[in-house]
């Protein structure tokens, strides 16, 4: 099974190493799916994770940072991340999800932001919130 995690759910799973986000990676670790990036998601979940008051909470310094990324890197799927899609007209940054999604055939994009649940199922690929992916999805697998 394929999916897609927003940033914030690689975020969260930094900060709550033991929440939904963190357990739908550890599912990936152990081979149950198949996780797909982009250039443009690593580039936000840098971003995002280089916050200050990010960084004072989870205490990684940029190398650190790097050091968690070039994992995702190495172990993930990396798609292009250049398919033009415009379908989140109310937050256009979200739409590289949809893009990586669409360049290497998600089943799932795992998220809570508002403006991608709104549009599941899209293009065949369910959005679902981590709860729902966790509870009912990666249960009956």
């Amino acid at each position: 099974m394929r999916v897609v995690l927003d940033a914030n759910q690689f975020v969260s799973a930094v900060l709550v190493p033991v929440g939904h986000p963190a357990q739908i990676l550890a599912a990936w670790r152990r081979g149950e799916l198949d996780l797909l990036v982009s250039p443009p998601i690593l580039a936000e979940i840098r971003r995002v994770l280089l916050y200050p008051r990010l960084q004072r909470r989870h205490g990684w310094d940029k190398a650190q940072v790097d050091i968690f990324l070039e994992g995702l890197l190495a172990a993930a799927i990396l798609t292009p991340g250049d398919t033009d899609i415009q379908d989140v007209h109310n937050d256009p940054t979200d739409n590289k999800y949809l893009a990586c999604a669409l360049e290497e055939h998600a089943e799932y994009i795992i998220t809570g932001d508002q403006h991608l649940l709104q549009l599941d199922p899209w293009r065949g690929i369910c959005i679902v919130p981590p709860s729902i992916f966790l509870g009912t999805v990666l249960k009956q697998s």
